[in-house]
């Protein structure tokens, strides 16, 4: 007969009696169904409180193999979370406890049309971080995504039209008109005397879902964030498309602080309490330029 094997978590108590907030694991590999059926690799990590003081250990593999099931069966909303979270905390009841949590990193793909060229279309991918807690019977779930879009530097813009017109007058020195055809001659020839620098830029967004939610607001946040920017990165684009986006960027110049009140008066008024970080990655400078902020009541920045 074979002997039953050593259960040391179970068997044995811990040498130094103290509870622990959490205990479990992180980079866990599982593939993760979304409302619209897309199903993405996802990165996850997983844990129960261990309020027992002289508890040895929690067991590890029935958090696992509970994760399992949620990946193969489920979709990823509020209601199936606060299911597995249960689940999870239920299967540790030997040990006392009493909370479990979940975050879930994952990226979204999704299409998006071209600024103006009919039937052109390319992918984006959005990278998402899922965290949810149960507390006391309560759900707690937060969303944040990472933005990509491209800054035009107010400051640079002001510089550049200045050195045009100063560029400008000293061709035509003081002369009270000018014909139409010299001007647009000379602009072909010397408007792009002095560009204002850009720069690819990202927001990173965190917002509160509520626990009766039916679904993850994946894509309304990203919506939201993107159209209170108006400058969006691009994927496939003609030149047409290339044209609309530096016009999109003349009507959007921002500082970081300009992105960081744009962004907050975007998603609080239709998400509520939020936090907002946004980081543009100088052109100009070898640093670089970033703002954070947050509704009152938020658990804390973005960093």
């Amino acid at each position: 007969m074979a002997t039953a094997l050593p259960d040391v978590a179970r068997e044995e108590r811990a040498s130094i009696a103290l509870p622990l907030d959490w205990v479990g694991m992180c980079g866990i590999a599982l593939p993760v169904r979304l409302d619209n059926g897309q199903i993405v690799p996802a990165s996850a990590e997983i844990a129960v409180d261990l309020p027992h003081a002289q508890a040895k250990g929690i067991h590890m593999s029935r958090l696992y193999l509970l994760l399992d099931r949620f990946a193969a069966q489920a979709t990823l909303n509020p209601a199936a979370l606060h299911a597995l979270l249960d689940q999870m905390r239920a299967s540790h009841a030997d040990c006392g406890s009493r909370a479990a949590s979940l975050r879930l990193d994952f990226a979204l793909l999704h299409q998006r049309a071209a600024l103006v060229t009919p039937a052109l279309a390319g992918w984006k991918s959005y990278p998402f971080t899922l965290a949810a807690e149960l507390q006391q019977d309560r759900l707690h779930l937060t969303l944040q995504v990472r933005i990509a879009y491209s800054s035009t530097c107010p400051c640079s813009a002001a510089l550049s039209r200045q050195a045009l017109q100063d560029a400008f007058a000293s061709e035509f020195g003081p002369h009270t008109s000018v014909a139409q055809p010299a001007v647009l001659d000379w602009l072909a020839r010397h408007g792009s005397r002095a560009t204002p620098h850009s720069q690819r830029s990202y927001a990173d967004l965190g917002v509160t879902v509520a626990q009766e939610a039916a679904e993850l607001p994946l894509l309304a946040l990203i919506d939201t964030a993107e159209q209170a920017l108006g400058t969006a990165v691009q994927t496939a684009v003609r030149r047409a498309d290339e044209q609309a986006f530096a016009l999109a960027n003349g009507a959007n110049l921002m500082y970081v602080e300009d992105a960081a009140r744009r962004l907050r008066q975007a998603v609080e008024a239709r998400f509520g309490a939020c936090a907002i970080r946004v980081s543009h990655v100088e052109s100009l400078h070898a640093h670089d330029a970033v703002a954070a902020t947050a509704s009152p009541g938020w658990s804390g920045q973005l960093r």
